[in-house]
């Protein structure tokens, strides 16, 4: 597989690129334009989730695109109703139908949800779909250091990433030091901060300096930092604006001023309160979005 950025080479092996294009809060009807509009301007990574509502409109896009289906890196998340080991296979099956693939290049555990405490079958249910090749890597998102814990004591696979929610005001240094220890790739999620850290002033001192914008600035420092990063936007000017952080780095007292506003400032749902069910966000089969992120 070949990618026109740079990648990141997950724990076996399979190259991710660093950038992708996140569909969070995207309805099924307007992600296929967007999406569209992503590949055009270089985005090879796609992350979507059953949850979204939008893996029919990702996949008409992607089988439209004109590329090879393996010069795409895809992304779906298993959501919290579909745990345990007697649901998580029909629930890939649902969402590769919909996305009309045979494999999805990376599958996650949305969220840990421990007051079910399934997640532990469920990854086990993950390795089968891994070995299976329905998924070309397994990982999870908003997984802790307790979670990631359990599954290396029980489990044969560890995961390829932990997608969590990682911006300047809430940079996880734990978290993020726990994952490259064990060998576990770092995708950050809103990693503009819902576009909060744009309004910083400091964000906005660097960016005059570097003849950047704010966003090029902080996506920069994810990288710097050694995150995949999947920012989301529907115009396709910041699309691009978005991609055009590849041919700089920030220097290291710039690094350091950004990681002084850390502010352990949690916009999403806490990974051990979480309890978002389908009727509170999209249905598997769409809807509106009113629930929180990831």
């Amino acid at each position: 597989m070949l990618f026109s950025e740079p990648t990141v080479a997950l724990n076996n092996g399979v190259r991710m690129p660093r950038v992708g294009f996140g569909v969070f809060r995207i309805a099924d009807e307007d992600v296929e334009p967007a999406v569209a509009k992503a590949i055009e301007c270089g985005y090879r990574s796609i992350d979507t989730a059953s949850l979204y509502g939008n893996e029919r409109g990702v996949g008409r896009a992607v089988a439209r695109c004109g590329l090879p289906r393996e010069d795409l890196f895809v992304t779906t998340k298993l959501w919290n109703d579909d745990q345990g080991r007697e649901w998580a296979p029909g629930a890939l099956r649902s969402s590769l139908d919909r996305l009309g693939l045979d494999y999805v290049d990376l599958y996650l555990i949305h969220w840990p949800k421990p007051s079910r405490n399934l997640f532990l079958e469920t990854w086990q249910a993950l390795e089968q779909m891994y070995a299976s090749g329905e998924a070309r890597a397994i990982g999870v998102s908003n997984f802790q250091p307790r979670h990631l814990d359990v599954l290396a004591a029980h489990s044969d696979v560890v995961p390829a990433t932990n997608q969590i929610e990682l911006h300047p005001y809430l940079q996880q240094e734990q978290l993020r030091a726990y994952d490259t220890d064990h060998g576990i790739a770092t995708v950050a999620w809103s990693p503009l901060g819902q576009a909060r850290a744009l309004q910083d002033p400091l964000i906005g001192e660097i960016a005059h300096r570097y003849d950047r914008t704010p966003a090029q600035i902080i996506l920069r420092w994810h990288l710097d930092c050694g995150n995949v990063v999947i920012p989301k936007s529907s115009s396709t000017a910041r699309m691009q604006e978005n991609l055009s952080v590849l041919d700089f780095t920030l220097e290291e007292g710039d690094l350091a001023k950004v990681r002084s506003l850390d502010a352990g400032l949690r916009l999403g749902p806490d990974p051990d309160e979480v309890d978002i069910r389908p009727k509170a966000g999209f249905s598997s089969d769409g809807g509106q979005w009113v629930g929180p992120a990831g």
